[in-house]
């Protein structure tokens, strides 16, 4: 049994990575008949799957940034057939239960680039460090 701040074990990585390649799979064929998801690009970024891999955490972006409420909710409502999908792709003992969240580390990302370029930053970064 590995240590808990060992992090997730290859296991779980494993079958994350296999949930997030199947969603992503249904979701850019079109598989979900939903006017929302239809018309918008989803990128299923991370999977994070509970030690007993009945739970699934599911990161996703969409590309263009734009409705990300409207995309979670048409997520969240076909949430069943996804399961479906999940369950009937990767056999496992037990069907994950699905929760979609919005991944904001690209966000995140972006305002830390954001204050690195910004000029007093910058200025700081360049000057040499004389104290030694």
């Amino acid at each position: 049994m590995p240590a808990p701040n060992e992090g997730p074990s290859v296991r779980l990585l494993r079958v994350g990575e296999q949930v997030r390649h199947v969603l992503s799979d249904i979701l850019q064929r079109g598989d979900v008949h939903d006017d929302v998801l239809a018309k918008h690009v989803v990128s299923v970024t991370e999977v994070r799957m509970s030690p007993d891999l009945r739970h699934a955490t599911v990161f996703v972006k969409s590309l263009l940034g734009q409705d990300e409420e409207a995309v979670l909710k048409a997520l969240r409502t076909n949430t069943a057939y996804l399961q479906r999908e999940v369950a009937h792709r990767i056999r496992l003992k037990y069907a994950a239960k699905l929760k979609f969240l919005a991944d904001e580390s690209f966000d995140e990302g972006s305002h830390i680039d954001k204050l690195l370029r910004d000029p007093k930053v910058a200025q700081d970064l360049e000057q040499p460090d004389d104290e030694g």
